[in-house]
């Protein structure tokens, strides 16, 4: 075997007397890819950041070596050295678009930044090469004076791809890049990729937390855990014979679409939510046209389609965030668009990051026990203490939560609070906007528990928003398939899996990473 292009061998990171990353060592060949996997607080991307030399986290302690194509050891390098490499010979793909480009500078700037620093080509030559850049990730040259909130987040990953291959790396580092887009934009970013690893040769190191997205781009995948390697090997292994019981774990939480759904809603439920012709408009933007639907009591409706369908805009729109251009929606009968707040506080809102969901200043009490004070839902301090420390209760943590605050929790504990927050309302209707997308597998199955079981015991219906069809699926009695602001598809959800009728419904289907890994070609 030819020298691997990265070499990692007994990476130990130490934070104070806190050991993060223990002893882990992979290799990474020319045109492979390797899966680092593992759930939040793992070390996954810790591991990646120290081995690259990018980890700049104070009174940190790095050991151990990671060697670049056998010619420059990444350890401890000067600063110098890894300017040198990195954007060069390391091209680097993080989770969230949004942050990592420039707001402020077009993306021809961006692009082209690399390969005057790192070609010495000129600002014409670097513009020529931006344009073919951009056509090879699946964008027009036309775009390259446009700006990042121009583009969606599937075609700003796709700049970020053109700036990491900017100048033909020997390693990419792609840092759960598509945790956040839909399932179709995801099954693209992984065929693009594919498809410029075996054009130039680059060798891959993917972090994820999902399994199922692993095993369609990995080779060779280690599983770590607490900052230990768990278990290496081949991909196929992994699914098909993993020795740990954590790998078991993981492979055991994934959603799938082939799996249970609900339990059946009652038969005789009646009607809580009934919306007709509702019709949302930003300025010239149609964002939503003509949706209507049946939501009834301890039943679940799906809302899916791909980010800008308008399936949120839904959400803004029924929670009175945003104010529609036509239509009807009524409450157990009662008009919800003008309605006062009595009856606006019988639907509630649940957001997909629970960290910026939450007050980083508000003790957890504080923040469940807000609505508690405005709705006039419970008198006094303690009798609004006594109310937190039942909903605490209700969504399964510790009563002893409600004195901390949200840094001091995990991203799971976060939504939970999030949850206990939103019922905290005594809504009839929750309405569930992306909730689990950025929790790990794992967790996010227990959510998915959690929410199952609240549904059952408090006759809750929810209104689940999700780009994920293997949740949707476990979750939802309904589906409503949106593209461009409008309906394609309604139906019991059974039929709408066992037989898609609209194409776009076939073509989401399509995009959901199957159960088993896919092989190389």
């Amino acid at each position: 075997m030819s020298q691997p292009v990265l070499r990692v061998d007994d990476l130990r990171v130490a934070i104070g007397r806190r050991q993060i990353v223990r002893g882990v060592s992979f290799e990474a060949q020319r045109e492979q890819t390797v899966g680092i996997v593992g759930e939040s607080g793992s070390g996954k991307s810790m591991t990646v950041l120290a081995a690259t030399g990018l980890l700049d986290a104070p009174g940190a302690v790095v050991s151990g070596t990671s060697t670049l194509a056998g010619d420059v050891e990444l350890v401890g390098a000067s600063a110098r050295a890894l300017r040198a490499v990195h954007g060069s010979r390391i091209g680097f793909v993080f989770q969230d678009p949004g942050t990592s480009l420039n707001p402020l500078l077009t993306l021809a700037r961006q692009i082209t930044e690399t390969l005057e620093i790192h070609r010495n080509m000129t600002r014409r030559q670097a513009r020529s090469r931006a344009g073919e850049l951009l056509d090879e990730v699946g964008l027009s040259a036309e775009r390259l004076d446009a700006y990042p909130h121009q583009l969606s987040g599937g075609q700003r990953q796709r700049v970020m791809i053109a700036i990491a291959l900017a100048c033909d790396p020997e390693l990419l580092i792609a840092d759960e890049p598509t945790t956040a887009l839909d399932v179709t934009t995801q099954a693209q970013i992984i065929d693009l990729v594919g498809e410029l690893q075996r054009e130039f040769g680059t060798a891959v190191v993917w972090i994820s937390h999902d399994l199922g997205v692993i095993g369609q781009v990995a080779d060779e995948v280690t599983v770590l855990r607490e900052g230990e390697a768990v278990e290496q090997a081949p991909i196929l292994d992994v699914f098909d014979h993993s020795r740990h019981a954590y790998t078991r774990e993981l492979l055991d939480a994934r959603p799938r679409v082939d799996g249970p759904g609900p339990a059946p809603a009652p038969a005789d439920a009646s009607v809580m939510l009934q919306v007709n012709g509702l019709q949302v408009h930003y300025g010239a933007v149609r964002a939503v046209e003509d949706i209507s639907f049946t939501l009834r009591r301890a039943s679940t409706l799906g809302i899916v389609g791909e980010s800008g369908s308008g399936k949120s805009t839904v959400a803004a729109a029924l929670a009175g965030l945003a104010s529609p251009a036509a239509g009807t929606a009524t409450l157990d009968g009662a008009d919800v668009f003008a309605g006062g707040r009595d009856l606006r506080r019988r639907i509630s809102l649940v957001f997909q990051d629970p960290f910026s969901a939450l007050n980083p200043r508000a003790r957890v009490d504080v923040s469940i026990g807000e609505p508690l004070r405005v709705h006039r839902l419970a008198r006094g301090r303690r009798q609004r203490a006594a109310r937190v420390a039942q909903l605490l209760e209700m969504v399964g943590l510790p009563t002893e939560f409600a004195s901390r605050y949200p840094h001091e929790l995990s991203g799971g504990q976060r939504q939970r609070v999030s949850i206990a927050r939103a019922l905290a309302t005594e809504p009839d209707v929750l309405i569930l906007d992306e909730s689990t997308a950025s929790l790990d597998v794992s967790v996010q199955s227990t959510v998915l528990d959690l929410l199952a079981r609240l549904q059952r015991e408090l006759e809750l219906a929810y209104l689940f928003i999700a780009h994920d069809l293997a949740v949707v699926h476990r979750m939802c009695h309904d589906v409503l398939v949106m593209r461009a602001g409008e309906v394609v598809e309604h139906r019991p959800a059974a039929d709408l899996f066992a037989a898609p009728e609209h194409p776009y419904t076939r073509s989401l289907l399509a995009a959901v990473p199957p159960a088993g890994p896919r092989e190389k070609v």
